[in-house]
């Protein structure tokens, strides 16, 4: 059974830092994209970045400049370094990832439990 468990999140001061990781395990036969999403209190779930299997990478434009996505491959992993943090950036973070599982025909998407992050003034 596929699983993704996220590491990382917790409580930062406005300018600080903060590196999510999540890692994927279970019957794995390919994985296509991977991502972190953010939902914040009352609002919709969005995309923060996401990495394609050939590195190709896209960002929300708020946190352009700011974060950046990276994936190993071999460990199947992804991890999101947060620079420069604000208290909009305050919200749940979701792993995301798109792949085949053992046993299956074709891609599904996959999400973590999510992690908190929050961004004091």
């Amino acid at each position: 059974q596929v699983q993704l468990v996220e590491s990382g999140g917790g409580l930062v001061q406005s300018g600080g830092s903060l590196r999510l990781s999540c890692a994927a395990s279970g019957g794995i036969v390919s994985i296509d994209v991977m991502g972190w999403y953010r939902q914040a209190p009352g609002k919709q779930r969005e995309l923060v970045a996401d990495i394609t299997r050939r590195d190709k990478t896209d960002y929300a434009d708020i946190v352009k400049g700011r974060f950046t996505i990276s994936r190993d491959n071999a460990k199947k992993t992804v991890s999101l370094q947060m620079n420069s943090l604000k208290p909009e950036d305050t919200a749940v973070y979701y792993c995301y990832t798109n792949l085949m599982p053992v046993g299956r025909d074709g891609y599904f998407d996959y999400w973590g439990q999510g992690t908190q992050v929050t961004v004091s003034a």
